[in-house]
């Protein structure tokens, strides 16, 4: 066996048969160049706490060249629309974020980001997903924001929510929500009914908080990471 043959050999994971499935996903997941966004927000360690049980070690950024070059973009976010948006403007990271072709996940605010525009301080928001952002009702015996565990109801098919079942529930915070359209393919309903899931070419968005939605959200992300 030569040098070169060797070494190709060397870097290659073993099959599924002998390291488990887990184990060699999580090999191939090491191998994978994630990036988060610093676009500000409180849950930015939370998921990357959460991809790191998964075998990657997210970096966060706002390096341009870096996240262009990302095998995949993660836009997290806790906040308000409108400082949210100011952030990424500031770093030049609007016109970035719209022409990306890897996988990119908007998660909580990062989703609602993707829109079109928010009614969070009448906020443009990136245009990547058609859609205005509401707040949600008020209405008799129901909170807003919106916190706590609901469960997800599949609108269409799509590999990323393969992992769903008829008992799949995740873990929300949020006042604010994007309708249902032909781009959602998981909603919820808490008072109405809006996206929990949303893709769009290789944009995909999840309103709640995958970090925080136990085995549910952790399956969710493996999902991303494969595809």
């Amino acid at each position: 066996m030569n040098a070169e043959l060797g070494a190709e050999v060397a870097s290659t994971p073993s099959p599924p048969s002998v390291l488990g499935r887990e184990g060699f996903e999580r090999t191939l997941f090491a191998r994978l160049d994630v990036v988060l966004v610093d676009a500000g927000g409180t849950n930015i360690g939370s998921v990357r706490y959460a991809f790191q049980r998964l075998g990657v070690d997210a970096v966060m950024t706002n390096d341009v060249d870096q996240i262009r070059a990302a095998s995949h973009v993660i836009l997290p976010g806790v906040g308000a629309a409108k400082p949210g948006m100011q952030r990424l403007r500031e770093r030049g990271l609007v016109d970035v974020i719209r022409v990306l072709k890897q996988p990119v996940l908007g998660v909580c605010l990062g989703m609602q980001l993707l829109f079109e525009h928010s009614e969070e301080d009448d906020t443009d928001c990136l245009g990547i997903i058609p859609g205005l952002v509401t707040k949600l009702s008020l209405r008799p015996g129901l909170r807003v924001p919106h916190m706590g565990w609901n469960r997800l109801c599949v609108e269409r098919d799509d590999a990323l929510i393969s992992p769903l079942d008829a008992n799949s529930r995740a873990y929300f915070v949020h006042s604010y929500a994007a309708p249902v359209s032909e781009h959602s393919i998981a909603s919820v309903e808490h008072g109405e009914r809006f996206s929990a899931m949303v893709r769009k070419d290789n944009f995909c968005g999840m309103q709640f908080h995958p970090e925080r939605s136990s085995a549910c959200g952790a399956r969710l992300l493996q999902e991303f990471l494969r595809q």
